[in-house]
């Protein structure tokens, strides 16, 4: 399989998790203050939202790339 297909296929999955799920959330913990053997830490959560057309323009380009190579073949 040459890796022009593996990216398609690549593409064509995240775009259709993309689609399922929308969104996808990661937690970052920052330092905010250090004194002396006390040290404050702070955990926050960051939601990032997948836009449709991000979706949709993956499997578009996923797919596109899958037919152009095998007709090639």
């Amino acid at each position: 399989m040459s890796a022009v297909k593996i990216m398609a296929i690549a593409l064509v999955i995240a775009g259709v998790a993309g689609l399922l799920y929308g969104r996808f959330s990661y937690t970052r913990e920052t330092q905010e203050a250090k004194i002396g053997p006390l040290e404050l830490s702070i955990k926050d959560t960051q939601t990032v939202n997948i836009p449709v057309w991000v979706g949709v323009g993956a499997i578009v380009v996923g797919s596109g790339l899958l037919l152009i190579t095998s007709k090639k073949s």
